[in-house]
């Protein structure tokens, strides 16, 4: 049950601190531990109307978007919105120089003009139950973890295989608590969406890379999507028969507005935390993880937006690329800033001090805990160098040359024994070769693999590197852009062309000499061995990571806890408020389309560009009725507790009433990952009213607008 986990790979996130807004609770557990704090801060509903095991409620209308966002749906025909840079990656793959639907936006004024997004699912929660009591008890305590582990998968498996469920419907069984709760969720997947409509960049991705993590913010972060089925109803893969999602539930919006202090409300699935991070952890992000990654996408970043700027072509290529690697890396730097700034480690130091010291009072918790954070010291101490170099790994070769990764297709081409080709992959790499070489621009991935390999050689221990930097030093002189051309004027997988003439006649031993495919698996090896190392500290790891949790629960039983995000169905609520950010400095909680005008910046167009009809619809005051008193609003603050994965999430009043979508946190919160900071903590959120606007008077597909349920 239990997933490989070091540091380098996970979202790091809130610390212990209880507070009335932080949290991520768990539905089914709403009566019990939320609802009369929700109903004091003005919450009108029942817990029931949010989730109900046997009957629609709003859970029902929030949907996995993707593989890493959250949506919902808004129309009883599967309309569904989400940020912008949720819907991006579908977007670029839908895009050419022909029809550049990220720089001009797209808009279906018909069902039929909806374009298919392949590739793309929507995930609906169907059951969350809980079976801790079924798996727990059958657990012996001197298991070792990796032991429990496979026990906890025998009882699982045995759970699932005698649970009803209907043909189209998936059940699993996720892990709370490092191991201490266990619960079965049932879902539902849909693989026939498409895209309806999308702002143009200037609109849904204003202000880029400067203002991302910042506010005053002022995007426009949503794209519109639609479930479709087949005619029965079910899931069902793209078809021109199918027709939209009869959605049983979907959200009602309001364009009543809110005013601070008002209650809100955010349902969506958080993707990773480790809130019970232990000082020693801390050390590791601050020394390794954060500066690797930094680094490395730092790097990689700047090379690839010299070619973006050039070519329109390689942006449209590239830009989803570069978005998703830009978003941590500027995450990361942030991150480290506010860890170090509001001395996050000091904090955690005193909660380990104040359970040792509870620990050591009774000999019965000594022998039940007093091992656990010695357990989890050790574990991060041991595993560094292995950490440090399987993150090089993954980040600078990797993740970061395109043609080494798409190499890793040789080893599924060839049978054991590497002496002939598995025929049935070849068909498969054709397919998968169409869609990497769309996106792949050589020139590009061969500068930047001459970065990424200098860089892995100059910071690694040449005893930890790949076989391959031997051969670099033995045959090319140490010159890796020798080495890296070489690569890339020989190697099959470097152009379509010379890999469809190889399939054509595929031979093993061109596949086994090829330079990718030897550079594959020499990296390949390394981060095996790198791996191994890592999973054998982990496990201390996750046994101190369980015990460290189960102490704290004990030593605070009346303190109402709240699991790590690991992607499940979760809910926040809180107020919409302003901030300080700093001394003498006051934000406001909203922002307008005037500030829009205010940012456009001709020396950044990339950026802070306007179009013109925004422009126009601003000078005329052409609001509709989504303005205020001559102001439209575009973005608006909550002090909800979030994190990756609840990008566009359905930020809700207290009437369950769509208010906006969110889409980012805020700068000086940035360690808020690792300690929730109550009064810097911001949930930066596009407003509902600004969505409708630009769909209405910007884009004119009031189609849209005559299908939501709208609450004037």
């Amino acid at each position: 049950m239990k997933r490989f986990l070091i540091v380098s790979l996970v979202f790091l996130t809130l610390g212990f601190r209880a507070s009335a807004d932080e949290g991520m609770w768990l539905l089914p557990y709403l009566q019990k531990l939320n609802i009369k704090d929700m109903k004091a801060k003005g919450f009108k509903l029942k817990a029931e109307d949010i989730y109900n095991l046997n009957q629609n409620a709003l859970k029902d209308a929030i949907v996995i978007f993707g593989g890493g966002c959250t949506g919902e749906v808004v129309s009883d025909r599967g309309l569904l919105l989400t940020n912008h840079h949720c819907g991006f990656g579908s977007i670029q793959k839908l895009s050419s120089v022909e029809h550049d639907y990220l720089k001009n936006g797209f808009w279906a004024m018909t069902d039929q003009e909806e374009l298919p997004a392949e590739g793309l699912t929507v995930t609906f929660i169907r059951r969350i139950e809980d079976v801790t009591d079924q798996i727990v008890p059958n657990l012996s305590d001197t298991l070792k973890e990796w032991d429990r582990d496979d026990r906890v998968r025998e009882l699982a498996d045995q759970i699932i295989a005698k649970t009803d469920k209907k043909e189209s419907e998936t059940v699993q069984i996720e892990e709370f608590f490092g191991g201490n709760q266990y619960l079965m969720i049932t879902t539902e997947v849909y693989r026939d969406i498409r895209l309806v409509g999308t702002p143009p960049m200037s609109i849904g991705k204003f202000g880029g890379e400067t203002d991302n993590w910042m506010w005053p913010r002022h995007t426009g972060d949503f794209s519109i999507f639609r479930i479709y089925t087949a005619p029965d109803g079910s899931p069902a893969a793209y078809s021109e028969n199918n027709v939209p999602y009869a959605a049983p539930v979907h959200l009602s919006i309001s364009l009543k507005g809110y005013k601070p202090g008002d209650f809100s409300m955010i349902i969506g699935f958080p993707g990773s935390t480790e809130r019970y991070m232990s000082s020693f952890e801390i050390d590791e992000v601050l020394s390794i993880d954060n500066p690797n990654r930094i680094f490395i996408r730092g790097e990689r970043q700047e090379l690839m937006k010299e070619d973006m700027l050039a070519s329109d072509r390689v942006r449209i290529q590239y830009a989803s690329k570069y978005a998703s690697s830009s978003n941590y890396w500027k995450n990361s730097i942030g991150m480290s800033r506010g860890l170090k700034k509001l001395n996050v480690k000091g904090e955690k130091e005193q909660i380990e001090r104040d359970l040792t010291a509870w620990i050591n009072a009774s000999p019965e918790r000594i022998a039940k805990y007093g091992k656990a954070l010695e357990m989890k010291k050790r574990a991060v101490e041991g595993r560094k160098p292995y950490t440090h170099v399987y993150q090089y790994i993954n980040e600078a070769l990797v993740g970061g040359v395109e043609l080494v990764n798409f190499a890793s297709w040789g080893g599924q081409l060839l049978n054991e024994g590497q002496d002939s080709i598995d025929m049935e992959q070849v068909g498969r790499l054709k397919s998968s070769a169409a869609a990497f070489y769309k996106d792949f621009n050589a020139p590009t991935d061969r500068k930047i693999a001459k970065r990424m390999f200098r860089i892995f050689a100059e910071n690694v221990d040449p005893e930890k590197q790949p076989t391959v930097f031997a051969t670099i030093r033995e045959q090319y002189g140490n010159d890796f852009d020798r080495y890296v051309d070489d690569l890339f004027d020989r190697s099959i997988f470097a152009d379509s062309n010379r890999l469809n003439q190889f399939l054509a006649n595929p031979d093993p031993q061109v596949l086994v000499n090829d330079p990718a495919y030897q550079a594959y698996r020499s990296i390949a090896e390394r981060r095996a061995e790198m791996r191994k190392k890592v999973v054998e500290y982990n496990e201390d790891f996750f046994q101190g990571h369980r015990l460290f949790i189960a102490a704290l629960m004990e030593m605070n039983p009346d303190k109402k806890y709240y699991p790590d995000a690991n992607f499940t169905m979760r809910l926040t609520y809180g107020q919409i408020l302003p901030y300080k950010p700093a001394d003498a400095i006051e934000y406001d909680y909203y922002t307008t389309l005037g500030g829009v005008m205010e940012k456009e910046d001709p020396e950044n167009p990339t950026e802070f560009t306007v179009p013109d009809k925004l422009k126009e619809l601003y000078r005329t005051k052409n609001y509709g009725e989504y303005g205020v008193k001559g102001i439209m609003p575009v973005c608006f603050l909550t002090n909800n507790d979030i994190t990756g994965g609840n990008s566009g999430s359905p930020v809700m009043n207290a009437k369950g009433e769509l208010l906006g979508l969110a889409f980012d946190g805020n700068w000086e919160a940035m360690s808020g990952d690792v300690a929730f900071e109550p009064e810097l903590q911001r949930t930066i959120v596009v407003d509902i009213r600004y969505v409708l606007f630009i769909i209405d008077k910007f884009a004119g597909d009031t189609r849209l607008i005559d299908e939501m349920t709208i609450v004037r």
